[in-house]
């Protein structure tokens, strides 16, 4: 189930992709890196590389991660590989692990956020196209640019202190959502940018790598939806706050509640775990000890 005033599914197959690919409208971004993307690429793809700490799609901001680039940076960006108001977006990531693929949601969320309503990702990135046998090629698309100036959806994102309150007066009405592995989650491994063990108190477990199948398509959305229900619940106008280490699965698991199961509002707290544990006022730490 997409959000409304899409033309496009949230996602996308190979089979959707080579049957659109004469659209005028259709700009494909691989997010890959320069030298992958020289290897072999979707014909008539653009490259622009998802990269930390600073790309086209990533800022870094206070000593956090994978922040949102300033709005006249990341609309020049934009602009600089052909964005439009009417673009019609696939964004083509690598596979190999979660890690890729939710770069590729982040990159896609991010669009979303700068004001482009179209939005995909290609399901099983470009390793899928290739394997298929579909056209590769490996000559380097020169884009367009143009004049891209959106509209930002700030609502998408929300900021510590707004976390904060919510867990400091126990909001019933908001579930918060930890897309982190479990043994992450339950203070079992630490990740390096944070270096402390636990969650956010309250927050449930859905981790993002579990929305993939073992080939890095997405799960069915029969399956999904599911997924989603036993942990969020069926209340698609809840408020949901997700987050991660410090944004890039929080990202993918948006993208799946928000734009491919409907759920209507989903935010993200980007500043993620690293800003939770590591900036003052420190937030409040839930762990399990292990012996």
């Amino acid at each position: 189930m997409a959000t409304s005033k899409r033309e496009v599914p949230p996602l996308v197959s190979s089979d959707w992709l080579a049957n659109n690919m004469n659209n005028p409208r259709l700009l494909i971004i691989d997010i890959r890196s320069f030298e992958d993307y020289l290897k072999g690429h979707v014909p008539r793809a653009v490259n622009a590389s998802f990269a930390l700490p600073i790309s086209a799609w990533t800022a870094l901001r206070n000593g956090l991660l994978l922040e949102v680039p300033p709005a006249e940076c990341l609309f020049n960006a934009m602009s600089s590989i052909g964005v439009r108001d009417g673009s019609i977006i696939v964004v083509v990531g690598g596979t190999g692990n979660p890690r890729l693929v939710a770069d590729a949601a982040r990159v896609a969320t991010t669009l979303l956020y700068a004001g482009i309503k179209n939005v995909a990702i290609l399901d099983g990135g470009y390793e899928k196209w290739a394997r298929e046998g579909r056209p590769v090629s490996t000559d380097i698309t020169t884009p367009q640019p143009t004049l891209y100036r959106g509209v930002l959806n700030e609502a998408m994102f929300v900021a510590k202190e707004y976390v904060l309150s919510k867990v400091i007066l126990k909001d019933r009405e908001v579930v918060i959502v930890d897309a982190r592995t479990p043994e992450v989650y339950f203070g079992v491994e630490v990740e390096p940018w944070a270096p402390v063990p636990g969650h956010i108190p309250g927050a449930k477990n859905l981790p993002a790598p579990w929305l993939l199948n073992k080939d890095w398509t997405f799960k069915s959305l029969d399956v999904l939806s599911a997924m989603a229900s036993s942990i969020v619940g069926d209340d698609r106008s809840r408020e949901i706050i997700v987050y991660c280490g410090i944004g890039g699965y929080a990202s993918l698991l948006w993208y799946v509640l928000h734009e491919m199961l409907g759920y209507a509002n989903v935010k993200i707290f980007d500043g993620a775990w690293q800003e939770w544990v590591g900036r003052e006022p420190r937030g409040p730490v839930a762990v399990y000890v292990w012996e």
